[in-house]
């Protein structure tokens, strides 16, 4: 007696190496509702933001730069006579000079309120561009 469980018509039998994936998905789905209604059940946290903090040691003199919104500018050494700019290039050229003449003074830019940011940023990168190494901002 031949054992028919394994041979059928005289072929062998041939196992499926496939995965079936269709329990997974119905897992995964069930999982996705879940969490679609337990997320609005959930309170929002509060994002702790760091506070910005006097540096520890403010520079005595350094090189400031006042920005007004309506586009003049000053810059100067802090506590000395302020030269007066009316657009970028005469800026640039100013603090090139100061720069030249006093390489380890960082830079302090002073920007009304209602600036755009992009005037500030402007300003950074000239700085570096004029081979000043350290920026800061000032705030009151």
């Amino acid at each position: 007696m031949s054992n028919n469980s394994s041979m059928r018509g005289g072929r062998t039998r041939r196992f499926k190496a496939e995965i079936n994936v269709v329990p997974y998905i119905d897992v995964m789905l069930v999982l996705l509702v879940i969490f679609m209604v337990v997320a609005p059940m959930i309170p929002p946290t509060e994002i702790k933001l760091p506070k910005a903090g006097q540096s520890t040691q403010p520079p005595t003199d350094y090189i400031e730069i006042e920005l007004r919104a309506n586009g003049a500018a000053s810059v100067g050494i802090h506590g000395q006579k302020f030269t007066k700019v009316s657009n970028r290039v005469q800026l640039g050229e100013a603090l090139a000079d100061l720069s030249r003449k006093h390489p380890e003074l960082p830079l302090m830019i002073a920007a009304d309120k209602d600036i755009k940011y992009d005037e500030v940023v402007q300003t950074i990168t000239l700085a570096h561009q004029s081979g000043i190494g350290r920026v800061g901002l000032a705030t009151r």
